[in-house]
This record gives structure tokens, sequence and C-alpha cells, in this order.
């Protein structure tokens, strides 16, 4: 189990009561005097995040208040036990009251996902600290938790590590220890052997690195089971190429391999779960730098499905890598594909950071992936595969363009770029996401984050068990 979580439910841990402002003062009649006065004079009022320590008569700590506000119905005020994890004195914690599963759930992820810390280059070892722990509420599913909070860390680390410790080889290994942990299979393509083996699109982005761009493919489970297969795109440093990106465009493109981090997340969670899934992972790892044999705008390039592609920009390569990568999903037939990808500036523009864009040629699909991230406060947008603008795509010396003419619909356009390389757009779906917090949230830290993660696995769960 989790560092900040027991499975004991100790009746002498400290108990926790959250409370809706409407609930308040009902509450309060139930207390002692001594505790309602405490109350009423720390002008607590049950806000959405605040809380209460109430003191013992001995001076020790006799209860938490947590304040949800006003929307209690559901589960996201429960994020704010994310906050209470690291506020509160080391000991044990137990919540009182009857939650429902989603808000037990709700309650046990935020308090875990605190305990989370990318500390690799400060030298700091919080192995040994004392932390406030949480007895698992009754009707929280302590397995699911267990995954979904494996899925979440090894997303945030692989995002979270720099460029110069996170290259094409170092996510090829993380991957691969990931299939092994799992007792799944995994082979990587490298170099020059791209070609050889068909994938041209993938070695012409990352040909210009001194880290040879690659291709892994992992897979896991009975060979007899619904094929599910995901891609993620594995930027793992993104210069723009030749189309150079300006200094501050570069800040944050270490986390440009955030769909390949969200994707082995899921995985992660897939296989904790043991979900009766025949799963494969692909993604193209590669590096977008600039040399003597970089890529160019103008250029035209060969794909692993035939088809050609005029290169507009060399800083719309995502979808160039991914391409391929989806052609051999395609080609496996399986019952679904899910690509998820940092793939354009004009999805954050229309949705901005928290909720990532899906596209998708099945309406069953789209929905229950909204409907379960809005239950799990994991949410997504879907945004729709609009034929038409497939005209901005046109190029006079191949099949299409990278990129589309003007600056309109440029996340639809990139979607429906790759759609041409998926055969059945109704078993595909596409996300496009931002991968990162800019700012701290009660149990979702600023930096790399694996995001709809959750929201996947509810639909994949739910789908295929």
């Amino acid at each position: 189990m989790i560092a900040n979580i027991v499975t004991d439910l100790d009746p002498n841990a400290v108990p926790i009561w959250p409370i809706g402002g409407a609930d308040l003062t009902a509450w309060q009649e139930t207390q002692p005097e001594a505790a309602k006065a405490w109350c009423q004079s720390n002008g607590f009022s049950a806000a959405a995040g605040k809380y209460l320590l109430l003191p013992g008569e001995n001076g020790d700590l006799a209860g938490v208040m947590l304040g949800l506000g006003e929307d209690v119905e559901g589960s996201s005020g429960y994020w704010a036990f994310g906050t209470l994890a690291m506020a509160l004195p080391a000991g044990k914690y137990r919540i009182e009251g009857d939650l429902t599963p989603a808000q037990a759930d709700q309650a046990a992820l935020a308090w875990a996902q605190a305990a989370y810390r990318f500390t690799r280059y400060q030298g700091k070892d919080d192995a040994a600290r004392e932390t406030a722990r949480l007895c698992l509420p009754e009707n929280a599913d302590g397995k699911a938790l267990n995954g979904a909070i494996k899925g979440a860390f090894l997303a945030r680390d692989l995002i979270n590590t720099p460029a110069s410790d996170m290259g094409p080889e170092e996510l090829a290994a993380a991957a691969l220890d990931l299939a092994k942990e799992f007792g799944g299979t995994g082979t990587v393509i490298v170099g020059d052997d791209l070609l050889s083996a068909n994938y041209p699109a993938i070695h012409a982005v990352g040909r210009a690195s001194v880290r040879a761009p690659r291709l892994i493919d992992l897979r896991w489970g009975p060979a007899d089971g619904p094929r599910l297969t995901l891609v993620g795109k594995g930027v793992c440093f993104d210069t723009g190429g030749l189309d150079l990106k300006p200094a501050a465009g570069m800040l944050k493109m270490k986390k440009d391999m955030g769909g390949a981090a969200t994707v082995l997340g899921l995985a992660a969670m897939i296989m904790s779960a043991e979900l009766p899934v025949s799963l494969r992972v692909l993604i193209p790892a590669v590096e977008n730098a600039v040399s003597g044999n970089a890529y160019r705008p103008g250029d035209v390039l060969a794909t692993r499905k035939g088809l050609t592609v005029e290169v507009g920009n060399t800083d719309a390569e995502g979808r160039i890598v991914l391409c391929d990568a989806l052609a051999e999903a395609a080609a496996d037939d399986p019952e679904l594909i899910i690509d998820i990808a940092t793939l354009t500036g004009a999805a954050r523009v229309a949705l901005g950071p928290d909720l990532p864009a899906i596209f998708t040629g099945s309406d069953e699909l789209a929905a229950a992936l909204q409907q379960r991230g809005a239950a799990l406060d994991d949410p997504v947008w879907r945004m729709p595969l609009y034929g038409p603008y497939m005209e901005r795509l046109k190029s006079k010396v191949a099949d299409f363009n990278n990129v589309s003419e003007g600056a309109f619909g440029g996340a639809i356009t990139a979607a429906l770029f790759m759609q041409n390389f998926v055969s059945d757009p109704s078993r595909w779906l596409h996300m496009d996401t931002y991968g990162w917090n800019d700012k701290d949230r009660p149990g979702r830290p600023a930096g790399g984050e694996g995001l709809a993660m959750r929201a996947l696995f509810a639909v994949i769960s739910e789908r295929y068990s």
C-alpha cells in the first residue's frame, strides 16, 4: 500500500470530519459546547479546502474539521484531502461519516497524491520523514488506488526528468522496465534500423540528434484477449528543428514526451488491475534537434503507410512521428487505438491547460469518456473531426502537408492529419494534452501530469471487464 495510506481502520486514529457549508450548524449541535465555541471563535465556515484542528482535553489533537464548501454531492471537494495530508502533524487519521465510493476514492487518491515528490536533483531524502497517514476509507478501492498512484507517479517522474537524463534511450529503458515488472515483453528498433523496418517518418524527425531515434513496442496480456493499443508521442526534447522555437518556447519542452509518459502510466494502471486485454504500447521516441542532417521545411517525407508528407514546419514533428506508429497500430487491427500527445498549442488556446481535447469517430466512446472524466474530476472535452478542414492540409507536391494554411483550427487539422493513418476512426481516439500542471493544487503538484489517465482507465475497465 502507498506510504501515507494504511489499510487497517484504527479506531484510535484521529477523526476527520468532512463538512459542507450547509451541514455545519447541524454538525456543531452534535458536539460538546467547547468544540462548538472553538469552531465559532476561529471563524470556521466549512469553506472549500479550509480546515480546523480541534484540541483535546489534554492538549492532544481531538479531531480535524475539513470544509467542503457548498457543493458536497459530488466528489471534487474531496481533493482538499490532499492539502490535509501535507498540513497535519504526523500520525494516523480516519474519516468520519458515510462517504460514497466515489467520495472515498477521491479522498484517498488526493491524500496519496500528496506523497509525490520529485527530489532526484535536490539531494534530499524524505523517506524517513514522518507523515500524516490516512486509514483507507471503508468504501475506497485499495487496489484501484494503488494502480492509479503507480501510474500517476510514473508519468510525473518521466515528464519531470530533464531531457539530459530522459532521452529516447532512457525512455525506452523505463518502458522496458515497466513491461518486465508485469511480465510483459518489449522490443526497440533503433537508429537506421528504423529505415530497414519501414519507419521512415520517425527516423526523419530524430536523425539530427546524436541520440538515436527509436520505436518502443511493448506487449502484455493474453494473446487471445481483446486488443487494445496505446500510442504515445515520445519527443524527449523539441527545439522546433530548423523552424527553431524561441527561447521561451523551449522552457518546458522536456514535457513533449508527455503523451508517452501518460500512456505508460495508463499501461501501469491496466496491468496493475490485470484487465483481460491484449495490450500493446507503441512509442516513437525521438529528439527534434538541429544539425546538418536535420529534416527541412519543404522536404517530402515517406511514411510507413505509403503516404507522402510535405514538411510545412519542422516544429509540427509530433504528428509526423506518430503517423508511422499509428499505421503500425492499425495494421494489427486492434479493437481500440488510443493515442496521446502534447501535440498543439491550439488545443491549449481553445481549452486551457487542464482540459485535454479528444477526437474520435465514435460518439459512444466520446460520451463515455466525457462522462467518466466529469465524475472523476479528470475531465476531457470532445472536439470535432471536421472533414472539410482537411482541405487546409493540401500540398502540390505530396499527399498532404504536415501543417495547415493559416492559423485557424490547428488542433482539428492535426487530428485530421493523423486520422489518415488509422483504418477505422470509430475505433480510434486521439487526445491532445498539455501534460503539465502550471501551479500547485491539492493532490496535483506543479509539474508533469498524466491528465485524463484515470478517466481513460475507467472507460477501458468498464469496456473490457
